[in-house]
Protein backbone atom coordinates (compact mmCIF):
# COMPACT_ATOMS: atom_id res chain seq x y z
CA UNK A 1 0.00 0.00 0.00
CA UNK A 2 1.27 3.50 -0.88
CA UNK A 3 1.38 5.45 2.37
CA UNK A 4 2.89 8.67 1.02
CA UNK A 5 2.38 9.84 -2.56
CA UNK A 6 4.08 12.89 -4.04
CA UNK A 7 2.77 13.84 -7.48
CA UNK A 8 4.45 16.48 -9.67
CA UNK A 9 5.38 18.56 -6.63
CA UNK A 10 6.89 21.99 -7.32
CA UNK A 11 8.18 24.66 -4.96
CA UNK A 12 9.52 28.03 -6.10
CA UNK A 13 11.31 30.83 -4.27
CA UNK A 14 10.99 33.79 -6.62
CA UNK A 15 12.76 32.78 -9.82
CA UNK A 16 14.42 29.75 -8.20
CA UNK A 17 12.67 26.40 -8.66
CA UNK A 18 13.86 24.43 -5.63
CA UNK A 19 11.67 21.38 -6.28
CA UNK A 20 10.74 20.83 -9.89
CA UNK A 21 7.86 18.50 -10.78
CA UNK A 22 9.00 15.70 -8.42
CA UNK A 23 6.98 12.51 -8.07
CA UNK A 24 7.62 9.53 -5.80
CA UNK A 25 5.78 7.20 -3.44
CA UNK A 26 6.68 5.43 -0.21
CA UNK A 27 5.06 2.14 0.67
CA UNK A 28 3.75 1.37 4.14
CA UNK A 29 6.49 -0.19 6.27
CA UNK A 30 9.26 0.83 3.88
CA UNK A 31 12.64 2.35 4.72
CA UNK A 32 13.15 4.70 1.77
CA UNK A 33 16.22 6.83 1.05
CA UNK A 34 16.50 10.33 -0.42
CA UNK A 35 19.93 11.46 -1.60
CA UNK A 36 21.48 14.18 -3.73
CA UNK A 37 24.10 16.94 -3.67
CA UNK A 38 23.79 19.90 -1.32
CA UNK A 39 21.22 22.31 -2.71
CA UNK A 40 19.41 19.62 -4.68
CA UNK A 41 16.06 20.30 -2.97
CA UNK A 42 15.91 17.44 -0.44
CA UNK A 43 15.05 19.51 2.65
CA UNK A 44 12.73 21.74 0.63
CA UNK A 45 10.87 18.60 -0.43
CA UNK A 46 10.55 17.56 3.24
CA UNK A 47 9.37 21.04 4.22
CA UNK A 48 6.75 21.02 1.48
CA UNK A 49 5.49 17.54 2.37
CA UNK A 50 5.22 18.47 6.06
CA UNK A 51 3.42 21.77 5.44
CA UNK A 52 6.18 24.20 6.40
CA UNK A 53 6.17 25.42 2.80
CA UNK A 54 3.12 25.63 0.57
CA UNK A 55 3.63 23.99 -2.79
CA UNK A 56 3.42 25.88 -6.06
CA UNK A 57 2.08 22.89 -7.93
CA UNK A 58 1.41 19.19 -7.60
CA UNK A 59 -0.13 17.18 -4.79
CA UNK A 60 0.84 15.30 -1.64
CA UNK A 61 -1.36 12.44 -0.47
CA UNK A 62 -0.93 10.63 2.84
CA UNK A 63 -2.81 7.47 3.70
CA UNK A 64 -5.11 8.14 0.73
CA UNK A 65 -5.93 11.73 1.79
CA UNK A 66 -4.74 14.89 0.07
CA UNK A 67 -2.78 16.92 2.61
CA UNK A 68 -1.44 19.64 0.30
CA UNK A 69 -2.14 23.05 1.82
CA UNK A 70 -2.76 21.81 5.37
CA UNK A 71 -0.82 23.51 8.19
CA UNK A 72 2.03 21.57 9.82
CA UNK A 73 0.17 20.73 13.05
CA UNK A 74 -2.66 19.09 11.12
CA UNK A 75 -0.21 17.10 9.01
CA UNK A 76 1.62 15.98 12.16
CA UNK A 77 -1.68 14.93 13.74
CA UNK A 78 -2.40 12.74 10.70
CA UNK A 79 0.77 10.77 11.35
CA UNK A 80 3.75 12.47 9.70
CA UNK A 81 6.60 13.05 12.15
CA UNK A 82 9.89 14.61 11.21
CA UNK A 83 13.29 15.72 12.40
CA UNK A 84 15.38 18.65 11.21
CA UNK A 85 19.00 19.14 10.28
CA UNK A 86 21.08 19.71 13.37
CA UNK A 87 19.52 19.47 16.81
CA UNK A 88 16.08 21.12 16.93
CA UNK A 89 15.10 20.78 20.60
CA UNK A 90 13.82 22.99 23.44
CA UNK A 91 17.21 23.85 25.02
CA UNK A 92 15.95 25.06 28.40
CA UNK A 93 13.70 22.02 28.97
CA UNK A 94 14.70 18.61 30.27
CA UNK A 95 14.78 15.53 28.06
CA UNK A 96 11.47 14.36 29.58
CA UNK A 97 9.83 17.73 29.07
CA UNK A 98 10.98 17.87 25.44
CA UNK A 99 9.33 14.55 24.64
CA UNK A 100 6.16 15.42 26.56
CA UNK A 101 5.92 18.61 24.48
CA UNK A 102 6.12 16.36 21.41
CA UNK A 103 3.00 14.57 22.67
CA UNK A 104 0.97 17.78 22.47
CA UNK A 105 -0.66 16.83 19.17
CA UNK A 106 -2.08 13.69 20.83
CA UNK A 107 -3.64 15.41 23.85
CA UNK A 108 -7.24 16.64 24.12
CA UNK A 109 -7.13 18.50 27.44
CA UNK A 110 -7.98 22.19 27.55
CA UNK A 111 -6.54 24.87 29.83
CA UNK A 112 -9.36 24.33 32.33
CA UNK A 113 -8.56 20.60 32.48
CA UNK A 114 -4.98 21.41 33.44
CA UNK A 115 -5.95 24.04 36.02
CA UNK A 116 -8.50 21.84 37.78
CA UNK A 117 -6.64 18.56 37.10
CA UNK A 118 -9.71 16.85 35.67
CA UNK A 119 -9.72 13.05 35.15
CA UNK A 120 -8.94 13.59 31.46
CA UNK A 121 -5.95 15.78 32.32
CA UNK A 122 -4.63 13.32 34.94
CA UNK A 123 -5.00 10.43 32.50
CA UNK A 124 -3.13 12.26 29.74
CA UNK A 125 -0.32 13.28 32.10
CA UNK A 126 0.11 9.67 33.27
CA UNK A 127 -0.10 8.33 29.71
CA UNK A 128 2.39 10.95 28.49
CA UNK A 129 4.99 10.01 31.12
CA UNK A 130 4.61 6.30 30.35
CA UNK A 131 4.92 6.91 26.62
CA UNK A 132 7.97 9.11 27.18
CA UNK A 133 9.80 6.42 29.12
CA UNK A 134 8.94 3.84 26.44
CA UNK A 135 10.41 6.11 23.78
CA UNK A 136 13.60 6.65 25.80
CA UNK A 137 14.00 2.90 26.21
CA UNK A 138 13.50 2.46 22.46
CA UNK A 139 16.12 5.10 21.63
CA UNK A 140 18.66 3.61 24.01
CA UNK A 141 22.23 4.96 24.04
CA UNK A 142 21.85 6.08 27.66
CA UNK A 143 19.30 8.78 26.91
CA UNK A 144 16.92 7.47 29.58
CA UNK A 145 19.60 8.02 32.24
CA UNK A 146 19.71 11.66 31.16
CA UNK A 147 15.95 12.16 31.24
CA UNK A 148 16.20 14.95 33.81
CA UNK A 149 19.08 16.70 32.04
CA UNK A 150 18.40 20.06 30.43
CA UNK A 151 18.64 19.63 26.66
CA UNK A 152 21.27 22.35 26.17
CA UNK A 153 23.65 20.34 28.36
CA UNK A 154 23.47 17.27 26.10
CA UNK A 155 26.10 16.53 23.48
CA UNK A 156 25.24 17.29 19.86
CA UNK A 157 24.69 13.59 19.15
CA UNK A 158 22.41 13.16 22.17
CA UNK A 159 20.43 16.22 21.08
CA UNK A 160 20.03 14.62 17.66
CA UNK A 161 18.69 11.46 19.30
CA UNK A 162 16.38 13.60 21.42
CA UNK A 163 15.06 15.16 18.21
CA UNK A 164 14.17 11.67 16.99
CA UNK A 165 12.50 10.95 20.33
CA UNK A 166 10.38 14.11 20.03
CA UNK A 167 9.27 13.01 16.55
CA UNK A 168 8.38 9.55 17.91
CA UNK A 169 6.27 11.20 20.62
CA UNK A 170 3.82 12.33 17.93
CA UNK A 171 2.92 8.66 17.23
CA UNK A 172 3.92 8.87 13.56
CA UNK A 173 2.97 6.42 10.84
CA UNK A 174 5.90 7.78 8.85
CA UNK A 175 9.09 9.52 9.98
CA UNK A 176 10.87 12.05 7.76
CA UNK A 177 14.48 12.08 8.97
CA UNK A 178 16.70 14.91 7.73
CA UNK A 179 20.39 13.92 7.98
CA UNK A 180 19.93 12.20 11.37
CA UNK A 181 23.47 10.80 11.64
CA UNK A 182 25.36 13.97 10.73
CA UNK A 183 28.28 14.47 13.13
CA UNK A 184 28.18 10.93 14.50
CA UNK A 185 31.22 8.69 14.79
CA UNK A 186 31.14 5.14 13.30
CA UNK A 187 29.87 3.52 16.52
CA UNK A 188 27.09 6.10 16.95
CA UNK A 189 26.16 5.74 13.29
CA UNK A 190 25.78 1.96 13.61
CA UNK A 191 23.63 2.35 16.73
CA UNK A 192 21.37 4.91 15.06
CA UNK A 193 20.91 2.93 11.85
CA UNK A 194 20.05 -0.14 13.93
CA UNK A 195 17.48 2.02 15.73
CA UNK A 196 15.83 2.91 12.42
CA UNK A 197 15.66 -0.74 11.43
CA UNK A 198 14.02 -1.56 14.79
CA UNK A 199 11.48 1.22 14.34
CA UNK A 200 10.61 -0.19 10.94
CA UNK A 201 10.62 -3.90 11.78
CA UNK A 202 9.29 -3.92 15.36
CA UNK A 203 7.03 -0.85 15.46
CA UNK A 204 6.01 -0.81 11.79
CA UNK A 205 6.99 2.83 11.29
CA UNK A 206 7.63 3.84 7.70
CA UNK A 207 10.81 5.89 7.26
CA UNK A 208 11.91 8.38 4.60
CA UNK A 209 15.50 9.41 5.27
CA UNK A 210 17.80 12.10 3.85
CA UNK A 211 21.43 11.21 4.37
CA UNK A 212 24.88 11.83 2.87
CA UNK A 213 26.44 8.79 4.55
CA UNK A 214 26.25 6.49 1.54
CA UNK A 215 27.42 3.30 3.22
CA UNK A 216 24.68 3.68 5.83
CA UNK A 217 21.83 4.57 3.49
CA UNK A 218 22.77 1.98 0.88
CA UNK A 219 22.89 -0.62 3.65
CA UNK A 220 19.41 -0.17 5.10
CA UNK A 221 17.22 1.22 2.30
CA UNK A 222 15.49 -1.01 -0.23
CA UNK A 223 14.74 1.90 -2.57
CA UNK A 224 16.36 5.28 -3.07
CA UNK A 225 15.38 8.43 -4.94
CA UNK A 226 18.04 10.85 -6.16
CA UNK A 227 17.45 14.61 -6.58
CA UNK A 228 19.69 17.01 -8.47
CA UNK A 229 19.01 20.71 -8.99
CA UNK A 230 15.44 20.23 -7.81
CA UNK A 231 14.64 17.45 -10.26
CA UNK A 232 14.23 13.74 -9.76
CA UNK A 233 17.31 12.19 -11.34
CA UNK A 234 16.40 8.54 -10.82
CA UNK A 235 14.83 6.05 -8.42
CA UNK A 236 15.61 2.40 -7.74
CA UNK A 237 17.40 -0.13 -5.58
CA UNK A 238 20.80 0.78 -4.08
CA UNK A 239 22.46 -1.34 -6.75
CA UNK A 240 20.59 0.40 -9.56
CA UNK A 241 21.24 3.87 -8.17
CA UNK A 242 24.95 3.26 -7.54
CA UNK A 243 25.44 2.14 -11.15
CA UNK A 244 23.48 4.98 -12.74
CA UNK A 245 25.87 7.09 -14.82
CA UNK A 246 24.01 10.37 -14.13
CA UNK A 247 24.03 9.73 -10.39
CA UNK A 248 27.75 8.97 -10.43
CA UNK A 249 28.50 12.17 -12.31
CA UNK A 250 26.21 14.36 -10.22
CA UNK A 251 26.78 12.97 -6.76
CA UNK A 252 28.54 9.69 -5.98
CA UNK A 253 31.70 10.22 -7.98
CA UNK A 254 33.47 7.93 -10.41
CA UNK A 255 34.51 4.60 -8.94
CA UNK A 256 31.71 4.36 -6.36
CA UNK A 257 30.26 0.93 -5.67
CA UNK A 258 27.17 -0.12 -3.72
CA UNK A 259 29.22 -0.95 -0.61
CA UNK A 260 30.04 2.73 -0.26
CA UNK A 261 33.70 2.39 -1.18
CA UNK A 262 35.85 4.12 -3.75
CA UNK A 263 37.98 2.10 -6.16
Amino acid sequence: MELLEVKNLTKRFGGLIAVNNVSCSVKEGELFGLIGPNGSGKTVLFNTISGIYRSDGGEVKFNGETISGLPPHQITARGIGRTFQGSRVFPQRTVLENIIIGRHCRTRSHAADSVFMTPRSRHEVKEGKEKTLQILETIGWGLIEQRNTVAKDLTFVMQSLLGIAIALATDPKILLLDEPIAGMNPSETIHTMELFERLQEELGITILIIEHHMKAIMGICRRIIVLNEGRKLTEGTPQEVSRNREVIQAYLGRGYDVKGKQD
